[in-house]
């Protein structure tokens, strides 16, 4: 029965991956697997169907909390994009050849989700694109590489990446370390995807194309209220990582009160003005505006991954990597690649139970090198991380439009990352 749970899984990933052939909504199937996974397990496993419950009740919370996070998120970006609130940034960037954007834009990329997280700074980077890019080809390859960027900048922050942020939580880790130990692998990690596509992508040649200014109930916005908007609507994502370290409460909870102060300032900000002015400016109108069908994906897909860590599979595969290979970094290298098909989170999870503290102390090799390896080869393809999924999501990316386009580059960045971690770590110890 649970050879069952990964025959059910295999197939819903291969039919996710194979969405626009079989036209078959990865949504759906997401929730299929779920479904049968859960069930399956249900049946098989010697903790009963009361143990299974148990363990699903934690992993919904799990999700929950994160699915609660994207769709705050996700209101935000909306709301901030409906006061014309990304004007404050497009504005400014004056870069006329996408050559210059795209540099531009991975390196905002990476250092902006090292404050946020990966997810949030990848929903609001894909937003910002659409202010900037007509060319729906062209913002679909600058989405693949703000999700490089957002998960390579993720990595090396301990509140970048939930990987990093666990390592960190738990004592593996600690902040001026992981920095000092990380930024050149992930830097690194960037810069081989931007310099190849660079040199080898022609259609990069070309001048920014930005999208036709279509009057759309934004120009009634003045400038004050753009501002407002935008440092609202930024400040609420800055403070999430801020209320965190300070209460040591989940994220959600942060996002949430964020979101709720939102509310209030939009509800104060046009009380005076006529019913259908204000109506596209609300925290309603946004809340209609966000992809669901994504957010409901988000759920199936973490769900159907969740039952692989709660039957035991996950665990035994870290456990059977240390047992065949035992070289450190080549186990923490797949554990890297593995996190592009699988969750990295549970993997990084049954690693920190496997390699206790007495015997890897804090900031040694391993803990490092895992944060980097967890949190950059989910790059490689698109469900293989939250900024991924996200990204899918909100530019209707194909799987295998990623993994032609975008996989290979996020590959060679990955193993430039990782041969440079430990060539760094080596001459420095």
């Amino acid at each position: 029965m649970m050879t069952m749970v990964a025959v059910v899984f295999v197939l819903a990933y291969t039919m996710i991956a194979l969405e626009h052939p079989i036209k078959i909504n990865k949504s759906a199937t997401a929730l299929l697997a779920t479904g049968l996974m859960w069930t399956l397990y249900s049946f098989a496993s010697p903790l009963g169907v009361e143990g299974v419950i148990h363990q699903l009740t934690e992993k919904l919370a799990e999700t929950a909390a994160i699915v609660f996070f994207l769709i705050c998120a996700m209101t935000i970006v909306e709301v901030t994009d409906s006061h014309g609130g990304f004007e404050v940034i497009t504005s400014r960037i004056k870069a006329t050849k996408l050559i210059s954007l795209l540099w531009i834009i991975g390196f905002i990329t990476f250092y902006l989700s090292s404050i946020l997280d990966n997810m949030t700074t990848t929903i609001v980077m894909v937003a910002l694109m659409k202010r900037l890019l007509k060319d729906h080809k062209q913002r679909l390859f600058f989405a693949g590489i703000i999700v490089i960027a957002a998960n390579a900048g993720g990595a090396w922050s301990p509140i970048g990446d939930v990987t990093t942020t666990m390592l960190w939580i738990g004592g593996q880790i600690t902040t001026a370390n992981i920095i000092k130990g990380v930024w050149i692998a992930s830097t690194i990690n960037l810069l081989v995807p931007l310099i190849i596509a660079t040199v080898f992508f022609k259609f990069l040649k070309g001048d920014v194309v930005p999208p036709d200014k279509v009057k759309n109930g934004v120009t009634n916005t003045s400038q004050f209220e753009k501002n407002l908007m935008f440092f609202m609507g930024m400040g609420s994502l800055i403070f999430v990582p801020i209320f965190k370290a300070v209460t040591h409460l989940p994220p959600y909870l942060g996002i949430l009160f964020a979101l709720g102060v939102l509310w209030m300032v939009g509800n104060i900000l046009h009380r005076n003005k006529p019913a259908d002015e204000k109506e596209h400016l609300t925290l309603t109108k946004a809340l209609r505006r966000i992809d669901m069908a994504s957010v409901v994906f988000f759920i199936g897909i973490l769900l159907a991954v969740a039952t692989l860590s709660a039957n035991g599979m996950l665990p035994a595969l870290a456990k059977w990597l240390d047992i065949k290979l035992g070289n450190q970094a080549l186990i923490v290298i797949i554990i890297g690649l593995v996190s592009a098909i699988v969750d990295n989170i549970p993997l990084v999870a049954a690693s920190m139970g496997m390699y206790p503290l007495s015997q890897f102390p804090t900031d040694s090799f391993l803990w490092e090198f895992m944060a980097y390896c967890a949190g950059t080869g989910g790059s490689i393809l698109i469900i293989g991380s939250a900024a991924g999924v996200a990204a899918m999501g909100l530019e209707k990316i194909e799987f295998f439009w990623y993994a032609r386009r975008i996989g290979p580059l996020a590959f060679a960045g990955y193993f430039a990352g990782v041969a440079a971690y430990i060539i760094q770590y080596n001459l420095l110890h």
